[in-house]
């Protein structure tokens, strides 16, 4: 991997998305010609503009510095020689880490993940927004995703998502349920999450960029809201639960396969412990198999299948008051 440019406000997108299970295979069109390429690219919403919404909005609300990841963590070029990874990252008086990764191969495949993590003293929320673009379709999971488990713990999400329902429930019609997912990342997931799938077209991605913006409005909201807990015994299980999802992340991210074809298997998990999911070494020292013994294989690794418990939604697993009915 070779350094290939500083990082700027305005050009960015990323590879992997959260759900694992989803049918999130993404793969990379290279038998496109160049003109469908230019076209796609007429029609294909750039996910340069959502980074610069959400850094602009996220400057009227807070003071961002650089982290120190941006020294080792700016834009690398894949081993083809011509695909760019591009990165940033800040933090805040509130934010532990706010930080995008992007690419662009052939003028025609875009990924973004965009994501902010909280100081462990908040229990915010964590934003979270994956997006995939290819020539025909789009796939896409955006959401607040809760620190702590919202199907059973009615007061977190009454804290954070009660008021948020109505937003949820405009943008469930808008940008319907993608289809089966399994309830491995509905652990993680909140009622106000969008989980879709859509065509591409401009009308369709000026929606995705309205949701993206009134998602992270709510979340900045949150933020201005949220009281700094003193509380030592608080603090841990905040960062242990930020850790959980962090190391849950890390080991289930269907895009390290990608990241893998892109980087190689080295820098596909650097990228992936070191700056994606950055505090699995940093906020605490469980394995993946300390939070997760279910997923322990006989020979005592991480059985790798995608999706091993639980049952999987083929529609939306909440109601219209935001309780979950998978069950």
């Amino acid at each position: 991997m070779e350094c290939c440019c500083s990082p700027s406000s305005s050009s960015f997108a990323k590879l992997a998305s959260f759900s694992s299970g989803s049918s999130l295979n993404y793969t990379l069109n290279s038998n496109n010609n160049k003109l469908r390429g230019q076209r796609v690219r007429l029609i294909t919403c750039s996910y340069n503009k959502f980074i610069d919404f959400a850094l602009n909005q996220t400057k009227l609300h807070t003071h961002l510095v650089p982290s120190p990841l941006q020294d080792s963590y700016k834009c690398m070029t894949a081993l083809d020689g011509k695909t760019e990874l591009q990165m940033i990252s800040f933090q805040a008086p509130k934010i532990r880490l706010l930080r995008s990764f992007s690419f662009e191969v052939s003028g025609v495949n875009q990924v973004l993940d965009f994501a902010v993590f909280p100081e462990p003293e908040f229990d915010l929320p964590i934003f979270c927004a994956n997006f995939y673009s290819a020539a025909n379709t789009n796939i896409v999971v955006l959401d607040l995703n809760p620190l702590y488990d919202v199907i059973s713990n009615k007061d977190y999400k009454d804290k954070y998502f009660k008021k948020l329902i109505p937003l949820g429930l405009k943008y469930a019609e808008l940008l319907p349920w993608g289809g089966k997912i399994t309830s491995e990342s509905m652990r993680f997931f909140s009622p106000i999450v969008i989980w879709t799938k859509f065509s591409s077209s401009q009308d369709n991605h000026n929606v995705l960029y309205s949701a993206f913006m009134e998602y992270y409005k709510a979340w900045l909201e949150l933020m201005d809201q949220a009281e700094e807990e003193i509380d030592v015994s608080r603090i841990s299980c905040n960062q242990k639960a930020q850790h959980r999802y962090l190391t849950w992340r890390e080991q289930k991210d269907p895009g390290h396969q990608l990241l893998k074809k892109l980087v190689g298997e080295t820098g596909a998990k650097d990228l992936m412990r070191n700056f994606l999911f950055h505090g699995v070494k940093e906020l605490g020292s469980n394995t993946f198999l300390d939070y997760f013994p279910e997923y322990k294989s006989e020979d005592g690794t991480v059985n790798l299948k995608r999706s091993i418990i639980g049952k999987s939604y083929e529609n939306r697993p909440w109601d219209e008051k935001g309780d979950f009915i998978g069950r």
